[in-house]
């Protein structure tokens, strides 16, 4: 058998050419995946990301005043209509009983011009003509004097009920718009986290799963008594729950919307929306909060938390993360409340 001939070994020269190849392949992966993940970058996605969901939530507070607008407009609506068909009935009623007298007076040949007046297809043309007949003289004064009167009621709650429709229309189409906007904002956001790796967007989010485990573990025992104690408690039992845009609970919750019903776990109604909870009670200084009181931040103060001691407080912080324990300086602080 023939002798296998060794392959040939490079030379020096093609050595150092390939040393140097990979080199400068190396280095521009690593520059490649710099660019894939640098640092600069995430610290810009962060900042866009938290920038957008700061103005999701307050789209979410404005969402949620044209919610509490409109089901108040919805129940009023509800009742002018439910006033304007009584109105209608009553005034069927006297003109019925008015009619009645008509065919009595026709029988007997009397018709009360005044009465067949009543009677005509339109009686806001009376209403408009009979100071002219002196109808307190006739006899049935009393019963057209009733219809008069039931004849503005009845108009006057119809234009309430037109108004307070047309107002309801209004605040339908400012909700349905808001709604969008926070829709649009956050899925922006989305948008951005899905160009990071799971590692990297866990970082944007802030979130700790250790962490939240742990805080979900945690129970009151400060020094709080009364109903700022039940509704610092009601804060703690709901850490570890998700944040949800426009939610009042049980599972989940937006900041105004645990607020809210910590508050009320406690038998005090707060209002609906962080603005409106602003003026829910007494104003106090950083200097002296207390445990319960609620923590306000952001100029338009948008976000609204429950001061728990040691400067921190339970908040719903936002869409992506849960209920959880943070300092208060954490975000602007612009003030403190206590209900």
């Amino acid at each position: 058998m023939g002798t296998r001939r060794k392959p040939a070994q490079p030379g020096r020269t093609r050595m150092a050419l390939l040393t140097t190849a990979a080199a400068g392949s190396a280095l521009l992966g690593s520059a490649g995946g710099a660019q894939a993940e640098p640092t600069a970058d995430l610290a810009t996605v962060k900042a866009q990301v938290d920038d957008l969901n700061e103005q999701a939530e307050a789209s979410t507070e404005k969402y949620n005043k044209f919610k509490e607008d409109q089901q108040r407009l919805q129940k009023d609506a509800a009742q002018l209509q439910d006033q304007v068909a009584a109105a209608q009935e009553k005034m069927t009623g006297l003109r019925e009983r008015l009619s009645a007298v008509a065919a009595d007076q026709y029988r007997s040949g009397n018709v009360d011009p005044t009465v067949a007046l009543m009677l005509s297809a339109d009686p806001s043309k009376y209403l408009q003509r009979a100071s002219a007949q002196d109808i307190a003289a006739s006899s049935q004064s009393d019963l057209l004097h009733l219809l008069q009167e039931q004849q503005r009621r009845l108009d006057q709650r119809r234009a309430e009920a037109t108004t307070v429709l047309a107002q309801l229309d209004q605040a339908d189409r400012a909700l349905s718009a808001e709604k969008k906007q926070v829709q649009s904002r956050l899925s922006e956001a989305t948008r951005l986290l899905n160009t990071l790796s799971a590692a990297d967007r866990a970082k944007v989010n802030g979130q700790d799963p250790r962490s939240s485990r742990a805080s979900a573990r945690e129970t009151y025992t400060g020094p709080a008594t009364g109903r700022a104690a039940a509704a610092v408690q009601f804060a703690y039992a709901q850490l570890g729950k998700p944040y949800e845009w426009g939610a009042t609970g049980p599972g989940t919750f937006d900041c105004s919307g645990l607020t809210g019903g910590a508050w009320r776990a406690a038998g005090v109604s707060l209002p609906r929306v962080s603005q409106d909870q602003w003026n829910a009670g007494q104003h106090v200084s950083k200097a002296n909060l207390q445990p319960g009181d609620l923590v306000f931040f952001y100029s338009d103060l948008h976000h609204v938390g429950i001061y728990i001691g040691g400067g921190k407080m339970i908040h719903a912080p936002r869409t992506g993360k849960n209920i959880e324990i943070t300092p208060i300086e954490y975000m602007p602080y612009m003030g403190a409340v206590r209900p």
